[in-house]
C-alpha cells in the first residue's frame, strides 16, 4: 500500500475510532449496570483497562518491529517502530492518569508503589528513554539502533506487569477476563469492557497508520531535496 493510502485508510480508522469512543461512553453512563460495591466509580474500569491493554499492545509492536529493524536494517520497520511507541505513550498515559483517579477512591490514595503500578511506570520511563536515546546521538542510525535495543528490553516487562498481581501481594484487583476460570464479570459489562477494547485497538490502529504515513511524506521530501541539491 502507498503512503496515500496508508494516511487515507488511517484517517477512516481515526474517525471509526473516535465515533466509537463516543458510543462507548454513551453506553456506560446510559446502558451498563452499576456496580454494586463501587457504585459510579467503577465506570472508569471501560477506560482504565482498554488504554492498558492498548498501551501494551503498543509497545509490543514498537519491540517487534524494532528487533525486525536492526536484523533487516529497512527505515520503513523504524517508522513503524517509532510510530507505534508513540501511541504506546499516549495510552500509556491516559492508563496512568485514569488508574490513580479510581485509586483515590477504592485505595484512599492516588498512588501506591505496589509491583504492578511500579513497573507500569517504569516502562513509561523506559519508552520515554526510548525518544531520548533517538536524539541522544549525533549519528541518526546509531540513535535508531540504540533506541531499538531500549524497546525490546522495555517490552521484556509487558508479561511481568501482567502477571504481578498474581505473583505479588497488591493492592491492584486481580484479571477478571484473561483467568484459567474464564470472565467474571457480568454480561453487560463484559460486553461493553470488550467494546472499549476493540474501540481503542482501532483508534491506535488509526493513529499508527497516521503517523506512519507522516514519516513515509518525511522521508519522500527528504529524497526530493536531497535531489535537487544534487
Amino acid at each position: 500500500m502507498s503512503i496515500t493510502g496508508i494516511r487515507r485508510a488511517g484517517t477512516v480508522l481515526a474517525a471509526l475510532g473516535l465515533l466509537g469512543l463516543g458510543y462507548v461512553y454513551w453506553l456506560s453512563f446510559f446502558w451498563v449496570s452499576t456496580e454494586a460495591s463501587q457504585g459510579i466509580v467503577q465506570r472508569i474500569f471501560y477506560v482504565h483497562p482498554p488504554a492498558a491493554w492498548t498501551s501494551f499492545l503498543a509497545f509490543g509492536i514498537a519491540a517487534l518491529t524494532s528487533a525486525m529493524y536492526l536484523w533487516l536494517r529497512d527505515e520503513r520497520l523504524d517508522w513503524a517502530a517509532q510510530s507505534a511507541a508513540e501511541g504506546g505513550m499516549v495510552f500509556g498515559t491516559i492508563m496512568l492518569t485514569t488508574g490513580p483517579l479510581w485509586g483515590k477512591i477504592a485505595w484512599g490514595t492516588y498512588w501506591t508503589w505496589e509491583p504492578r503500578l511500579t513497573l507500569t511506570l517504569l516502562l513509561w520511563f523506559i519508552f520515554l528513554g526510548y525518544f531520548m536515546v533517538r536524539r541522544s546521538t549525533e549519528n541518526p542510525d546509531q540513535g535508531k539502533r540504540f533506541s531499538a535495543v531500549v524497546a525490546i528490553v522495555g517490552s521484556l516487562l509487558i508479561p511481568f506487569i501482567h502477571l504481578s498481581v498474581v505473583w505479588f501481594r497488591s493492592l491492584h484487583p486481580e484479571p477478571v477476563v484473561i483467568t484459567p476460570e474464564g470472565p467474571s464479570l457480568p454480561g453487560d459489562m463484559l460486553t461493553l469492557l470488550l467494546t472499549s477494547v476493540g474501540v481503542f485497538t482501532l483508534l491506535f490502529a488509526g493513529f499508527f497508520m497516521l503517523r506512519y504515513a507522516l514519516e513515509g511524506l518525511r522521508h519522500e521530501l527528504q529524497q526530493r531535496a536531497r535531489r535537487a541539491i544534487a
